[in-house]
């Protein structure tokens, strides 16, 4: 064999193991890194001071967390299932990204009103804005996010004012809105328990759309596919899009995931929440 091409095939070969070992390097600090985050669980957030089961099962918080972070971005995340069924969770796509993640329970319909949901809710964050510093994040980055019936949550607490107000928290200081396919109009769940159906629309104090204003936070919109979403649910993000931007708000996105239906759309919708920490951090 020649002399230069056997000096070829061993620089080659110390290229590749070099290569092998910094791969190898990267990911065991990535993976270390991961393991430094802890998650405390079952935090209560709500003490009424009347004692109440269903409040002391449903209304806790977990904090997903690292002690390295300081003053880092915070996401609420809020569960799905239909206002009816579901339970919190730290989503694995937000795991290890240098931020807080605070995952919400919340008591469900129909064994509760309406009100008494998103109050737990509103009290969920009031809690977060209070406490989050001691778990290292900050109280001027938090992130409203959830799918599905928590994408609901997430657009009424960011734009209907009322509810954090009554905990003592401006709803214009939560840094982004990031609902994952959120119902737009008033909820199938509550207009099921006042005996509408779910091709009857209705757009009432406990639609998100009726509360359509110029100042509320940048909020990203993001669905599925329209032929494959549930009922209109494009449609009805599509159009709060607009209002929106017809009422003067100027950092109201809209993005639709074509070829993935209400499920399958969360994935995706990940990256777009993270590239929006990233741009309003």
């Amino acid at each position: 064999m020649p002399k230069s091409l056997l000096s070829s095939k061993m620089s080659a070969r110390i290229a590749v193991f070099v290569l092998s070992i910094i791969v190898l390097s990267v990911n065991c600090m990535a993976q270390s890194k991961r393991d430094a985050y802890t998650t405390i669980e079952n935090i209560s957030y709500k003490d009424t001071g009347i004692s109440n089961p269903y409040i002391t099962e449903r209304c806790k918080l977990d904090v997903y967390s690292c002690d390295t972070l300081k003053n880092a971005p915070v996401v609420v995340w809020f569960h799905g299932g239909g206002l009816t069924s579901g339970s919190k969770y730290i989503p694995d796509e937000l795991r290890g990204k240098g931020i807080v993640v605070v995952a919400v329970n919340y008591r469900l319909l129909p064994r509760v009103k309406i009100d008494e949901c998103l109050d737990d809710c509103a009290a969920a964050v009031a809690w977060v804005f209070a406490n989050i510093s001691r778990y290292g994040g900050s109280a001027k980055r938090i992130f409203l996010s959830g799918h599905s019936a928590g994408g609901y949550i997430t657009a009424m607490l960011g734009l209907d004012k009322q509810w954090l107000s009554y905990y003592g928290v401006d709803a214009d200081s939560i840094r982004a809105l990031v609902p994952f396919s959120g119902q737009m109009i008033s909820h199938f769940a509550y207009r099921d328990m006042n005996g509408i159906g779910n091709l009857q629309p209705l757009v009432d104090k406990y639609a998100p759309l009726f509360h359509v204003r110029s100042n509320c936070p940048p909020i990203m919109l993001i669905t599925g596919d329209a032929e494959s979403e549930l009922f209109g649910r494009y449609e009805e993000n599509a159009y709060m899009w607009r209002m929106l931007k017809l009422c003067g708000h100027t950092e109201t996105f809209i993005y639709k995931i074509d070829g993935h239906d209400h499920g399958a759309m969360c994935h995706p919708a990940f990256h777009i929440l993270l590239q929006a920490i990233d741009k309003y951090r």
